[in-house]
């Protein structure tokens, strides 16, 4: 389905020159000569790479439908992931490329939001935190204390994140998932 520029809006999907798109920002621009056109910035919704592109007030552009779905990751077997979708109950089946950019942080049954395009999964994104145990660091010495410093330890996932020194084996820790870092620990 073509619109035009005075359709556009935040969160839309667009294919421009085969590539989809998403949204993230437009300006629509009236100059006192010449015609109108609008500013928009993409987002790849394979590499997530932000572009800038400017388009006339007589481009067609073409519109695509995105879905967001809750979907739970269930379990991997070799470069395939399998998620559930939380309304259907469909098992859905993902590629390793898909799920590379979330991977170190991609917990047994954990809900996470799968953007959907023509019913195949285009990208997944993460909650903004998750709760995740320490399976191993190094021990901690007596009267540690947060404002110590830090230690490399690894998650359930079998990443590793740095934490305070007080932070034990089996403890829980939140973690910001958009930059990988240690937020507080947590009782489960």
């Amino acid at each position: 389905m073509t619109i035009s520029i005075n359709q556009i809006s935040s969160g839309i999907g667009l294919r421009v020159d085969g590539v989809l798109y998403v949204v993230s920002e437009y300006t629509h621009v009236k100059p006192g000569k010449g015609s109108a056109f609008v500013r928009i910035k993409l987002k790849n919704v394979h590499t997530g790479q932000v572009v800038e592109r400017t388009f006339k007030s007589a481009d067609k552009l073409e519109d695509i439908q995105l879905d967001e779905r809750k979907i739970q990751y269930l379990y991997r077997s070799d470069d395939t992931f399998h998620f559930m979708d939380n309304t259907t109950y469909e098992q859905i089946e993902v590629s390793l490329g898909t799920v590379n950019d979330v991977l170190k942080f991609l917990q047994d049954d954990l809900e996470v939001t799968g953007l959907f395009y023509d019913e195949k999964v285009l990208k997944i994104n993460l909650p903004t935190f998750i709760i995740a145990e320490i399976t191993h660091t190094e021990p901690g010495f007596k009267g540690d204390s947060s404002k110590a410093g830090n230690k490399p330890a690894t998650i359930d996932t079998g990443t590793s994140i740095q934490v305070p020194l007080f932070v034990n084996i089996e403890d829980f820790v939140k973690i910001d998932t958009r930059t990988g870092e240690y937020v507080e620990r947590v009782q489960k």
